[in-house]
């Protein structure tokens, strides 16, 4: 039962991260797929450009919240079923990994929506969203990294990537526990992973750069 109690706290960290932001905020503005145009992704980044900056902005927000919630809500979730359950309580290491597990959960949701076909974005926000709850000082740290990135280059791809590999560096370096120190590992390399497309528009030079006036009139 006590496996049971914590798959249910996996589930609730996917079905959060799988929650189709994007797609949603872009049927409501514009009653659009926003598969169907600009880059396809359903990311933030698409809906700034295909939408409209308020539209990418609030795409943006919510899915990092989208990772803060599904760390935030695994303790008290945890708590709450053990006692419907009466279950003995988790040890703090314990609780620490599924703390995790439900942040990348939350990932994964993200970037392979059950709503959308198992499809989605590249979990860039999530994911900070993710380490931001876990460790607040290390979310400022890569959050930084990728507005610094971003305000030279203007290319959100470069800021997503630099700031994923930036995040197990910080993690370890602000001695974290070793479930997070893990987890920025992991997602940050699966992050990565989902800008392969990206990499290699930026180095053949062609990736487009984001600015104001790229996104379109609300």
């Amino acid at each position: 039962m006590v496996w049971g109690a914590i798959a249910a706290i996996l589930l609730t960290g996917y079905l959060l991260g799988a929650t189709p932001t994007g797609y949603i905020v872009a049927r409501l503005v514009k009653g659009i797929d926003i598969r169907e145009h600009g880059s396809g992704n359903p990311g933030a980044t698409n809906v700034f450009r295909t939408v409209g900056k308020g539209a990418g902005i609030t795409v943006l927000l919510i899915d990092l919240l989208k990772g803060v919630a599904a760390v935030r809500l695994a303790c008290p979730l945890l708590t709450t079923l053990g006692q419907a359950l009466v279950l003995p309580p988790v040890s703090e290491a314990t609780l620490a990994w599924v703390i995790t597990l439900a942040g990348l959960c939350a990932l994964l949701g993200h970037s392979r929506s059950i709503w959308l076909n198992f499809t989605g974005g590249k979990s860039a926000a999530t994911g900070l969203g993710v380490v931001l709850a876990l460790a607040w000082p290390a979310g400022v740290g890569v959050a930084l990294m990728f507005a610094i990135t971003f305000g030279l280059s203007r290319i959100v791809s470069l800021g997503s990537i630099l700031a994923a590999l930036s995040a197990p560096v910080i993690m370890i370096a602000l001695q974290q526990p070793l479930p997070f120190s893990l987890l920025a590992t992991a997602g940050g390399a699966y992050v990565v992973l989902r800008h392969r497309s990206n990499i290699g528009r930026l180095l053949a030079g062609t990736e487009p750069r984001l600015r104001a006036a790229d996104s379109t009139s609300e």
